[in-house]
């Protein structure tokens, strides 16, 4: 039987990477798929540019289009980026007839119902497992492997930049904008590394979990992004010394009122695993109602890691060429007519704990007025550790962990704390998740 013919768009470390697993693991893709799988045609913003890959006997060109409109192929991998030209060219590629398997988690997240909607019409397959946590099988494990469970929540690790960042800064002693500078030398994080220290990029990937795992549309407008920017080695270390780590987590929830989607520095006790994962690498837990919790982990990103589940899904693909497509694994889990309207809860409706630092004024009764408003508001305290007073210094740090509590009263009860004259600067709040249930 001839081989699959492919299309690649984008000849990058992903792009590179997934020429070389397909050529070096073919005879083991050819027996797993029932077919061999052939890249025949590529497309690269500069020809001239050296690559990871040997292209040899694939036809190069710098117009993606004619990659798209080869009547040839069967299969479109988009490893581009970006959202603009990758929906466009993706479209196409669905309108021609043709398969599509992509890394591209903006594009999924932000218009993925749109994309998923035209695959259902035209009978092809929109596979999308390299879009999150890099070579961790984690949306195959959700939708496949998991399919018998009611998903409980989620939460991962899934930015491997901000997580380095915050790991030199535990373990070294570092200032976030140092270990950023690293980063960025290391190529772990680009020249503009918003989406990553923002928690976009994680966000997004979040967007595409939560889809699968609860059966809800893809709803990226109503993730809860913040990022690490704002974190001190001081807040980490502290975090330590009441037996946290500090990660930049994405998690969600069910709930009765609604699904939680939210992205920002998390406190996770040290003994949980997760709170072990370090340097680039991800993790995500999922728990499920008959499993229990569950960890994936791996490396998130990376020429290889990311083109083995590209690799993955082609093998998928390929296998389901001559299968009824009403016969085929919904691209969100769920039966596109059995997809829920159960909200999104807002942020000022999500409950959790909270790890609270503030400069007090070193006197009598200031820490009494603060436990007093946290009373007001019916935050109850789990722990409270005061900083001995620096030498010339007239104030001293307070950190204080509370019980679970609505956002929307921490809310409140921080704006009247930052208000007493004892208490200088604005008072740093980091939730705290026990991940236990």
């Amino acid at each position: 039987m001839n081989p699959v013919k492919i299309g690649l768009l984008g000849l990058g470390t992903v792009g590179g990477g997934t020429v070389n697993v397909l050529r070096r693991n073919a005879e083991e893709i050819t027996r797993r798929a029932g077919r061999g799988i052939q890249v025949v045609h590529a497309a690269a913003r500069d020809l001239s540019k050296s690559r990871i890959c040997n292209y040899e006997g694939i036809r190069l060109t710098a117009h993606p289009v004619e990659v798209v409109e080869n009547p040839d192929i069967e299969i479109i991998v988009e490893l581009i980026g970006g959202v603009d030209i990758a929906r466009d060219l993706v479209n196409r590629a669905i309108a021609n007839g043709k398969h599509v398997v992509t890394a591209n988690k903006a594009l999924i997240a932000r218009y993925g119902n749109e994309i998923f909607a035209a695959a259902r019409d035209q009978g092809v397959m929109v596979a999308f497992e390299a879009a999150v946590a890099g070579g961790i099988p984690i949306i195959k494990a959700i939708r496949e492997g998991l399919a018998g469970n009611r998903i409980e929540w989620l939460a991962g690790i899934i930015n491997g930049t901000g997580n380095f960042i915050l790991t030199e800064m535990r373990d070294k002693g570092r200032d976030f904008a140092d270990v950023l500078a690293e980063a960025q030398r290391l190529g772990y994080a680009e020249a503009d590394p918003t989406f990553d220290v923002e928690g976009i990029d994680a966000a997004h990937k979040l967007t595409i979990l939560a889809a699968i795992a609860f059966g809800i549309p893809l709803q990226f407008d109503k993730v809860y992004t913040e990022g690490i920017t704002r974190i001190t080695r001081e807040d980490v270390n502290y975090a330590e010394q009441l037996g946290y780590r500090i990660k930049h987590l994405a998690l969600s929830r069910r709930t009765p009122k609604g699904i939680e989607l939210r992205v920002h520095p998390t406190l996770i006790p040290y003994r949980r695993l997760i709170a072990n994962v370090d340097g680039v690498m991800n993790a995500i837990v999922v728990t499920g109602d008959a499993v229990g919790p569950t960890l994936y982990y791996g490396a998130g990103a990376g020429a290889e890691p990311t083109a083995s589940a590209v690799v993955a899904d082609l093998v998928d693909v390929v296998r389901a060429l001559t299968s009824d497509p009403e016969n085929r694994v919904p691209h969100l889990a769920f039966q596109p007519d059995a997809l829920s309207d159960f909200p999104i809860l807002p942020m000022e409706e999500v409950e959790t704990a909270y790890y609270l630092r503030m400069q007090a004024t070193d006197r009598p009764g200031v820490l009494a007025d603060v436990t007093r408003i946290l009373a007001d508001h019916s935050i109850s305290i789990e722990a409270i550790l005061q900083k001995e007073p620096v030498t010339g210094m007239s104030s001293v740090s307070v950190i204080i962990l509370t019980q679970r509590v609505l956002e929307r009263q921490m809310n409140q009860a921080v704006a009247r704390i930052q208000a007493l004259d004892t208490i200088s600067g604005e008072v740093t709040r980091i939730r705290l998740e026990q991940l236990s249930r």
